[in-house]
């Protein structure tokens, strides 16, 4: 292996992106696998767990590794596209050796642990050489002393006990996109699962569930209390908690529907009212909808949300009151190019595109499809009989009703090499 550094945390590898090499990006670290030995003796690194496009996840062992440097991982370019299945003599650092309890030998000092670190031996194996762990606060919100060993001088991180908690595996997630985070999850042992899902806030559970397959989603809303499912389906844009309630049994889906906010429940109800893979079925009902006397910026500072998708801050839809879908009648749609060229004073009824028609709820996938590439967009306004809009639908919303249920589980068509 060339040039790589003398010692790295594994920690830090959890969403560098991997590289063949020309110099392409073929995926991302997800995880390290490591085989375990006696106590005392240092695991060996068996490889990497690798997700490459599609979120297929395949195992990349550490001889076809060849730098690991500046934030970056390069291989040899021949990585074998088989899903990786975790043998039992395997595990995996992230996944199950973070946050276990562990103890300084000859010392009363305990701890748990929050990253460990490996190194390249004599023989060029790679092992896991030290153990960072992090003792018990003492006082009000005082966080304990941390320390970094030499894997020898602890015990405990080969045997797992049942107290094992998620604190160092929640603060890594909290880190990630909500993609990469699901990505995670979709592959933690079931004995990690609940206390992770447990230790996630209502808002980033909702973000992650609506990045996993609709399987896990279901799974995990079975396993919580029928009020905090209610609380992070509240959290979940309407159009997502309606695909997943309506997977639900039906006597599940009406009690977490009574056990929701009246507003947002009447949000999810509305979606699920309009046939499977119609506009109507796939719409958001949460576009930025201003009136027509707002000036451009104020619609350029709503825009602005870093909670909108980029599709979802491409248009702005400009509406007679009342501002809620569905709203007063729709005026016209305003692009974001065209409010950057205008003057923010200017009101943003004057940069109104009134020549696009809108679409209607009852229209099929491929003729929402066609209308967004015949006109070159990435959303369009959904609007009922009197013109009044329902809601927006967006190229991505599009393509998650489009791409088949388990295009997930699909291989990639990348530039990798099959070996």
């Amino acid at each position: 292996m060339s040039t790589a550094p003398s010692r790295v945390f594994v920690a830090r590898l959890v969403g560098l992106p991997i590289f063949d090499p020309q110099g392409d990006q073929v995926g991302k670290v997800r995880d390290l696998v490591v085989a375990l030995r006696t106590e005392s003796s240092q695991p060996r690194v068996l490889g990497l767990v690798a997700e490459v496009f599609g979120r297929r996840r395949i195992f990349v062992p550490m001889t076809r590794v060849t730098n690991i440097d500046s934030g970056q991982v390069y291989t040899t370019g021949l990585l074998n596209m088989r899903r990786f299945q975790q043998r039992p003599t395997e595990t995996l650092v992230i996944g199950q050796m973070l946050d276990r309890n562990v103890r300084v030998i000859g010392s009363e000092v305990t701890g748990v642990v929050y990253d460990v670190a490996m190194e390249q031996a004599r023989n060029r194996d790679w092992v896991l050489s030290r153990v960072a762990l992090q003792e018990p606060g003492r006082g009000f919100r005082r966080k304990g002393q941390t320390h970094v060993l030499e894997w020898g001088e602890v015990t405990g991180v080969t045997r797992p006990e049942e107290s094992q908690g998620a604190t160092q595996l929640l603060a890594s997630l909290h880190e990630m996109r909500p993609a990469d985070a699901a990505s995670v999850i979709h592959d933690l042992p079931k004995e990690r699962l609940g206390a992770v899902i447990a230790g996630l806030d209502d808002e980033r559970l909702a973000d992650v569930l609506e990045e996993l397959p609709e399987e896990d989603q279901v799974e995990i809303l079975e396993h919580l209390d029928s009020e905090r499912a209610a609380d992070v389906l509240e959290e979940m844009s309407p159009d997502d908690a309606a695909d997943l309630i309506a997977d639900l049994p039906p006597e599940t889906a009406a009690q977490l529907l009574e056990l929701m906010e009246p507003s947002d429940a009447e949000d999810v109800k509305r979606l699920m009212s309009y046939a499977e893979h119609t506009a109507g079925a796939m719409m958001t009902v949460e576009p930025v909808i201003l009136p027509p006397d707002a000036t451009i910026a104020e619609a350029l500072a709503h825009v602005r949300n870093p909670d909108l998708t980029t599709s979802l801050a491409a248009l702005v839809y400009v509406c007679r009151s009342p501002l809620e879908p569905p709203t007063g009648r729709l005026l016209g749609v305003a692009h974001i190019q065209r409010l950057l060229r205008e003057p923010p004073s200017t009101l943003v009824a004057a940069a109104l595109d009134q020549t696009l028609d809108p679409l209607r709820p009852g229209m099929s996938i491929d003729a929402v499809a066609a209308h967004l590439a015949t006109y070159n967009l990435v959303a369009a306004p959904v609007v009922d009989d009197d013109g009044r809009l329902l809601g927006a639908v967006t190229v991505d919303d599009l393509l998650d009703h489009m791409l088949p249920e388990n295009w997930r589980e699909q291989v990639p068509r990348t530039g990798v090499t099959h070996g």
